[in-house]
């Protein structure tokens, strides 16, 4: 009986080692809430409409699931700015984009705000044209570039007239630009009392008739 009463100590014994030598059970990571998970795109324009949108007017338009800016027919008597509703501070944003007219001015408007009472805006500018493709422009604020790209190196990357892939990422005071895949710059904000938040807004410059046309918007919080 002794002998039987040990045995089953033992086996208790044996039991409660192997029960605390086992492994914790790892949680699988596809039972994490979609709350949790960050890097999701979203498209900030549906081709379709104009939801999410504001400062619709008549130099702004969907065709072919595109938002078109500008017009071939006539002059852009002035700069005009289509403008998230949201508001956005660090992020990555990806768009396709395409520039008619040897003359067309245009941009992408990033940490911005309108100015009250008129057409312009305030903020940086990720810039659309001949001679200003691939940089970034303070505008309304030091109306300056505030660093340029190669135009040799735009020149081997850009497809005139068709549609490049344009990529603007903002992360804290950094800011980069790729064009087809390729970085044309990056910079540093060193003014800390400039907001590094804001409206995305679609610019068409104004200057002789050209479009602008933007399409596959898509963004990326960081």
């Amino acid at each position: 009986m002794k002998f039987n009463i040990c045995l089953y100590l033992l086996f208790c014994v044996l039991c409660a080692v192997l029960v605390g030598c086992a492994p914790a059970k790892k949680a699988n990571p596809e039972s994490l809430p979609e709350a949790e998970a960050a890097g999701d795109m979203r498209m900030l324009f549906d081709g379709q409409s104009f939801e999410g949108w504001e400062g619709v007017n008549a130099f702004f338009r969907i065709e072919n699931e595109a938002i078109v800016a500008g017009t071939t027919t006539q002059p852009i008597p002035q700069n005009e700015f289509l403008c998230s509703i949201d508001r956005f501070s660090d992020f990555r944003l990806e768009l396709e984009t395409r520039l008619v007219g040897d003359e067309t001015n245009a941009g992408i408007q990033f940490h911005t705000e309108r100015i009250p009472g008129d057409n312009e805006v305030i903020g940086y500018q990720a810039d659309i044209g001949a001679g200003y493709w691939g940089g970034i422009y303070d505008e309304s604020r030091r109306n300056k570039m505030l660093v340029t790209a190669d135009e040799a190196l735009i020149d081997e990357i850009l497809k005139p007239g068709a549609w490049n892939t344009y990529l603007l990422e903002a992360k804290g005071p950094n800011f980069r630009i790729a064009i087809n895949g390729v970085q044309t710059v990056a910079y540093t904000e060193e003014d800390p009392d400039i907001p590094l938040e804001g409206h995305i807004c679609l610019q068409i410059h104004s200057g002789p008739p050209g479009e602008q046309w933007y399409k596959s918007i898509a963004l990326e919080t960081l």
